[in-house]
């Protein structure tokens, strides 16, 4: 029976997550035993409002990446966005694609098709010499291609990078990158998906068509400070931002009557010909004649109306009241009232420009398939940028993707990721691994029913084909797979077939890794020159440091720390076998011994707190993904009132078990996977049980109720037998 363990928490810290976030104390022990117990962390937990994403200008580059693509408008030049085979670059270029043409661009696309390699490629910039690009951009891909993009550059078409996988030493010549993964980037968060990158983009060519874009401004508070003799001091804090993002920030503390003006540190940073907005003008003027004398005159432009229009809690209200009520200040190590200030501005941006907010939401649907389809943590602002795509997908606005959700029985359901992850990325997938991506980027472009729908029944069809091309894979793999799994001492393998597909090496990989639990490498031809290479790996094996030590041999290679690819030429795939077994070696010495981790107790349930209203918190904790399991709970001396076994008769085989749990004042469902060799002979009814499971929704027959997924049971003892266990008795 596999283990299970609760961490202690501090009791202090709990009370003190309760009171600042203003969270149940459920909630807050849970963000505790998670160690979520940064603002910033807690923040992506919390809220699901778009205001709460990082600034796209936070990318050093950005501003250069926007301006390429303004000048491209302006000069009505032809571009082509180019992407990749799977469902995230899938995404990415529908996306962009989506918006270029918003803006009114004329842009051409183009993905990998058949066995066309990862990335972009000679040949696919000659095509766009013929249809006369001036301005590429790529999109989940562009990182590694030096060669192609100095190709580009020959041929006189200007090059945009945006890319989230690993960079190597050298970064390609290009007008501008985009890639949280590049170290030089100045991004705070470097996980996003392509999809997410491209997100990015979307919204900084949005805020470019605002009036703040490439603006610099001030933004100004001053209120009383300390009592000094016979004078009170005046507080004047000030900070100046750049596309909405801070530059430079001052305080200083004003002695009325003793400061000469032409020491003031505030006056010379006030004197830059920059707008300057305050909340409140007339109280703000008050203090400020009141610092600096009457003489001195501060022209100020006041936020408050327009705060109040945007933002109608804030009518009425002072910022010292504002500072009590505010949600962001919560999240923020600073919580001065300027902080507050700042947070309101950004709150006032959001909700004035609904491309920026409301318009800017419906493209997350998207975005939340490319992340959950590439496996991406789910933390920092990938939460909410998959937690927004989620709500919009079941409510069918997409029509490209309308025939897909209703054919998936998706529309109007509360999906989680693991809805998508199994219903609808692996569809759209099939495209790309059959060599055909281009039918799901035309589905997902259709703007006509008729359209998406036609392209919805043939990836449904590639889908069908690629399961039959897989299982017939999987029974010609499988003796090869044992016999190289024997040769490796169980520490690797590595399948060779001329046969297999590009398309089905990653699938392969990782069936291949579920069987053995070994790092499986699934080798294939991609032409005459060519072989290709998917890896899939256990978390204690990098796959991305394995792929290093091939790097002379590689025509490229990349990837995550548990999955990666890459392509070498035929005539070194003998080298590369013969250096197999050492570099397993060199890398079994800084293996981490493979022991199967205890179940991690979220938090022990009594029977009070075991009711329908827990689902809320389980949602609060969504999406559930990479980095970011979903709650595991425990409840004890819990009663088991029915048994039934699924799928087969009792005793023929492996079954599923569903069982009824009485615990406290409820019943609960609660389905057992694979559980019935452990209940068969070891559990009846009445038996009182100890219980680890997960909470969730469970659709059937157009009926929604709450069930627990079993993952852990073993028998209760009462505390008697317990201490006679404890003393061998």
């Amino acid at each position: 029976m596999r283990k299970w363990h609760k961490e202690p928490v501090s009791v202090e810290l709990i009370r003190k997550l309760n009171e600042r976030y203003k969270v149940d104390y459920i909630t807050a022990s849970l963000l505790a035993r998670r160690d979520v117990t940064e603002p910033n962390d807690i923040r992506y937990v919390l809220e699901s409002d778009v205001a709460y994403l990082h600034n796209s200008f936070l990318f050093n580059e950005m501003e250069s990446f926007v301006e390429r693509i303004l000048e491209a408008k302006e000069e009505n030049e032809v571009v082509c966005v180019f992407g990749d085979r799977d469902v995230d670059g899938i995404s990415a270029t529908v996306l962009l694609v989506e918006e270029l043409i918003s803006m009114g661009i004329n842009v051409h696309w183009m993905v990998p098709q058949g066995d066309e390699p990862y990335g972009l490629t000679v040949e696919a910039i000659d095509k766009m010499v013929e249809l006369g690009v001036t301005l590429i951009i790529s999109v989940d891909c562009g990182i590694s291609n030096i060669e192609e993009a100095k190709y580009a550059h020959k041929n006189h078409i200007d090059l945009l990078i945006s890319d989230h996988h690993l960079p190597g030493d050298t970064l390609p010549q290009c007008v501008a990158t985009i890639n949280p993964k590049v170290p030089t980037c100045g991004y705070p968060f470097a996980h996003l998906a392509g999809c997410g990158v491209v997100a990015k983009i979307i919204w900084a060519l949005r805020f470019a068509a605002t009036p703040f874009y490439k603006e610099s401004f001030i933004l100004l508070h001053a209120y009383p400070g300390s009592t000094k003799v016979d004078s009170e001091t005046v507080i004047v804090e000030a900070v100046r931002l750049y596309n909405c993002i801070e530059q430079e920030r001052i305080v200083e503390e004003v002695v009325p009557g003793e400061l000469e003006i032409h020491h003031s540190r505030m006056l010379k940073f006030l004197d830059k010909n920059l707008p300057i907005f305050a909340y409140d003008i007339e109280t703000e003027k008050k203090f400020l004649q009141k610092a600096f004398g009457k003489e001195v005159e501060i022209h100020l432009t006041e936020l408050k109306d327009n705060f109040e229009k945007a933002l109608p809690h804030v009518k009425g209200k002072s910022l010292f009241a504002l500072k009590n009520l505010s949600r962001s200040i919560r999240y923020s190590h600073r919580s001065s009232e300027l902080d507050l200030l700042i947070a309101l501005f950004n709150a006032f941006l959001f909700r004035s420009e609904s491309s920026l907010s409301t318009d800017y939401e419906k493209i997350l649907d998207l975005v939340a398939l490319g992340t959950i389809g590439d496996l991406m943590p789910m933390n920092d602002e990938n939460r909410i940028l998959v937690k927004v795509g989620l709500k919009e997908l079941p409510l069918g606005k997409r029509v490209g993707l309308l025939p897909l959700l209703t054919h998936q029985n998706l529309l109007g359901k509360r999906l989680t990721t693991n809805d998508i992850g199994w219903q609808i990325t692996p569809i759209i997938n099939a495209s790309g691994r059959l060599g055909e991506p281009q039918i799901a980027v035309e589905m997902l472009l259709a703007t006509d029913s008729s359209k998406s729908e036609y392209y919805a029944q043939k990836l449904l069809s590639l889908n069908k084909e690629r399961q039959n091309q897989g299982e017939q894979l999987w029974t010609k793999i499988l003796p090869k797979a044992r016999t190289s799994f024997e040769d490796f001492e169980h520490k690797f393998l590595v399948v060779e077939d001329r046969t297999i597909s590009r398309g089905l090496t990653g699938i392969m990989a990782s069936r291949l890794l579920r069987e053995f639990n070994v790092p499986a490498l699934v080798i294939a031809q991609l032409d005459d020159q060519r072989i290709t290479g998917s890896m899939r790996s256990p978390k204690n094996f990098n796959v991305t440091q394995f792929l290093a030590l091939f790097d002379d041999l590689f025509i490229d290679y990349g990837g995550h720390d548990c999955a990666g690819g890459f392509s070498i030429e035929r005539d070194k795939l003998d080298s590369f076998r013969k250096r197999l077994h050492g570099a397993i070696e060199k890398m079994q010495q800084n293996l981490e011994e493979d022991v199967e981790d205890p179940i991690l107790i979220d938090a022990e349930l009594p029977s009070e707190f075991m009711n329908p209203q827990l689902i809320d918190i389980v949602e609060v904790f969504e999406p559930y993904g990479e980095s970011n399991p979903p709650l595991h709970f425990l409840i004890q001396n819990a009663t088991i009132e029915d048994i039934q076994f699924l799928n087969s008769s009792k005793g023929s085989g492996p079954n599923h078990i569903k069982l009824l749990v009485q615990f406290g004042k409820h019943r609960w469902p609660a389905l057992y996977w694979n559980g019935s060799e452990v209940i068969e002979n070891s559990y009846d009814k009445g038996d009182q049980i100890n219980l680890v499971f997960r909470l969730g929704r469970n659709y059937f027959r157009n009926s929604e109720t709450l069930q627990l997924t079993v993952v852990a049971i073993e028998k209760y003892k009462t505390p008697i037998e317990k201490i006679m266990r404890l003393e061998g008795s």
